[in-house]
């Protein structure tokens, strides 16, 4: 079973490359992020077409989140149930016995700012609530666009970037929390290169210099860690005519992670 996360930065603008992904990869899961669209314009049709179903809660300009899946998911809830939000930012499903969330978390612009303390407070439902489902679904996978760099080596200049955006202690401690629910962060569970980002700025040709961030994450639970058998950033994505700033991240889980006995 794959899972995959991509923060797409407009599915208008994107939605082939897309469909392409898929059909080379072939997940069971896509979670997207920031399609950019009211749901009365989410490309229903050209999913379809190439065998996939589709979750997806949206708005116009900003945000949006979607869930495409090669079989229907059950169970779809969106957003933060109890957490009072204008933002489409949550889609929630189970694929094949995994209760997969997918998150596009707040930027928060600025620490100190109001975006900041929305930031923290959304975080904070987050915990809270997949507190509730980690106990109702064992096998859970959360997926998404978190803009928060866990560490220093998920920063490409640790010095400059300290105590900034997607860098500050309380962002970090907000993801140990999640990690401290029995959640495990999918791509350290393995031996990674150096310098391993998921997103790199439009500006200062941050791509071809490397200078990126590792904002973009797969965590899973602990009934899921064992059978985790990789977990890979797709960087070629970012070199695609008009690419999304961020590379899709998926993971694969071994198929007896899924049987009953499991």
């Amino acid at each position: 079973m794959k899972l995959a996360t991509w923060n797409v930065n407009s599915l208008t603008v994107r939605l082939p490359q897309v469909l392409a992904w898929l059909a080379a990869h072939n997940p069971d899961a896509l979670c997207l992020q920031e399609t950019k669209l009211i749901d009365e314009k989410f490309p229903l049709a050209e999913i379809a077409s190439i065998g996939y179903r589709a979750q997806f809660f949206g708005q116009k300009t900003y945000n949006g989140v979607a869930l495409l899946t090669r079989e229907a998911a059950s169970d779809v809830v969106k957003n933060i149930p109890g957490f009072d939000d204008a933002s489409a930012r949550v889609i929630t499903g189970t694929v094949s016995g995994v209760r997969v969330i997918g998150a596009y978390m707040p930027n928060g612009e600025a620490p100190e700012s109001e975006k900041f303390s929305y930031k923290m407070r959304w975080l904070d439902a987050l915990h809270d609530w997949l507190k509730l489902e980690c106990a109702d679904h064992p096998k859970l996978a959360l997926l998404g666009d978190f803009n928060i760099a866990p560490e220093d080596r998920d920063v490409y200049d640790p010095v400059a970037l300290a105590g900034q955006i997607h860098c500050t202690d309380r962002e970090r401690a907000q993801f140990a929390r999640l990690l401290s629910l029995g959640l495990h962060d999918g791509f350290r569970l393995f031996e990674q290169p150096p310098k391993s980002w998921s997103w790199w700025d439009y500006r200062n040709l941050a791509f071809r210099k490397n200078q990126g961030l590792r904002i973009d994450h797969i965590l899973v639970s602990g009934a899921l860690r064992s059978s985790v058998a990789s977990c890979t950033i797709d960087k070629l994505t970012r070199k695609n005519e008009r690419p999304s700033d961020h590379a899709p991240v998926w993971l694969e889980l071994d198929p007896q992670a899924l049987s009953p006995s499991s």
